[in-house]
């Protein structure tokens, strides 16, 4: 299996299956030992892609997966020239990739922020006049909130603009500020309809952990917001039919406005950070195996879970503190987990937001995973202070 990019529970996943993976990755990135792997210096580059996969002469190619956004388009690519199982519409992945293309196929009742690319020499004035005074710049294909800035003035707006070449018409995008919190889904996506999902809330959203914050996020409770996963359902539906997805795994992104759902962005692949676990553990679906399914062409052998469940579950990706110092028995003295590792040493590199640990946690109530996740979170920016202990609910 061909795998752009590289994640440990999907490499997990691939063993359990007996497949034997072969990693296309960018440096400092390196799979395991015993993984073939090789590098490029650019994950969306297909013809660096294909390039590299030729030069690996590799036999008995069962199919191509990514589990980054960049790698998308890639995969793709690859299946259509290699004839393997899953999407070859590399076209129609542009629009899962590209803000604009993406925003502007919507239909008109679908709200979303107004997006346009910021071209060559546009003027701060120009994109407030037409996005209003606050609006947000960001890659027009990127992920995970890099180089996303909100700009409220000409000095910020020259800042935002600063890791872009400034040579491209269409490598930046501009999109009026939406003021409202954020939930998103993740789900199974086939033959033109929404088989499977689940809705969870970021504690801090990914701007603001690029920024310093600690990421968190927990599975929400269909039972406490029946409505919210209603418009959630028919927003996913609505937007992905528009968009002619594949069958795929997706990852939604909304706002929570008084009048319902506003359409953040959506992208074909699987979510990020700890999503994935958590959801195998709350509702028993493995999107590692389902993704790894779609890429092998496998048709559904049986349903997936949609039932309430027992438990919810909900992470954190630790980082150092602000000040101060803290170990894995900190956190363990002050907090009960379902899972956690925090490295402690000074030479530990930092994974994306800032990681240098992760955690799950879980409870039957909903809204006691939130409050334990909020707690969880203080303690870790602060170093310590105060926290639960492990006897309180």
């Amino acid at each position: 299996m061909i795998v752009i990019g590289f994640r440990d529970g999907l490499d997990e996943a691939l063993r359990r299956r007996g497949l034997e993976p072969f990693y296309i990755v960018q440096p400092p990135v390196k799979p395991p030992e015993g993984r073939g792997f090789t590098y490029v210096s650019d994950m969306e580059n297909a013809q660096e892609i294909s390039r590299a996969v030729l030069a690996a002469q590799l036999d008995g190619i069962a199919g191509v997966l990514t589990v980054h956004e960049m790698g998308v388009f890639g995969a793709a690519y690859l299946r259509q020239q290699l004839n393997l199982p899953g999407n070859t519409d590399s076209q129609t992945t542009l629009y899962f990739r590209d803000k604009y293309l993406q925003k502007s196929r919507l239909p008109p009742h679908i709200r979303r922020a107004r997006c346009r690319h910021v071209s060559v020499g546009t003027s701060f004035k120009d994109l407030a006049d037409d996005l209003g005074e606050v609006f947000v710049v960001k890659p027009a294909t990127g992920a995970g909130a890099l180089r996303t800035a909100i700009v409220r003035s000409p000095e910020e707006y020259e800042r935002a603009l600063t890791p872009f070449t400034g040579q491209s018409d269409v490598e930046v995008v501009a999109e009026s500020f939406v003021d409202a919190p954020e939930v998103y889904m993740d789900g199974v996506w086939r033959n033109g309809d929404l088989k499977w999902s689940s809705m969870s809330r970021n504690h801090t959203s990914p701007l603001s952990a690029v920024q310093g914050g600690v990421l968190a996020a927990h599975i929400l409770d269909r039972r406490r917001c029946p409505t919210l996963f209603q418009q959630a359902e028919t927003l996913a539906r609505q937007a992905l039919a528009c968009l002619d997805a594949p069958d795929c795994v997706f990852h939604l992104e909304a706002f929570t406005e008084d009048a319902g759902l506003t359409f953040g962005e959506c992208a074909i692949r699987l979510p990020g950070a700890l999503s994935p676990q958590v959801n195998k553990l709350t509702f028993g679906v493995d999107l590692f195996d389902v993704e790894i399914g779609l890429a092998l062409g496998e048709e559904p052998t049986e349903p997936l879970n949609s039932g309430d469940p027992d438990r919810f579950y909900g992470y954190i990706l630790l980082r150092r503190p602000k000040s101060g110092s803290l170990t894995q028995q900190d956190f363990e003295r002050n907090f009960r987990f379902d899972e956690i590792q925090y490295s402690s040493s000074p030479d530990t590199p930092l994974g994306p937001y800032g990681r240098v640990g992760q955690a799950i946690v879980s409870d039957q109530d909903e809204l006691k995973l939130q409050q334990t996740i909020e707690e969880i979170v203080r303690f870790n920016a602060a170093g310590g202070g105060y926290a639960q202990s492990p006897g309180e609910s």
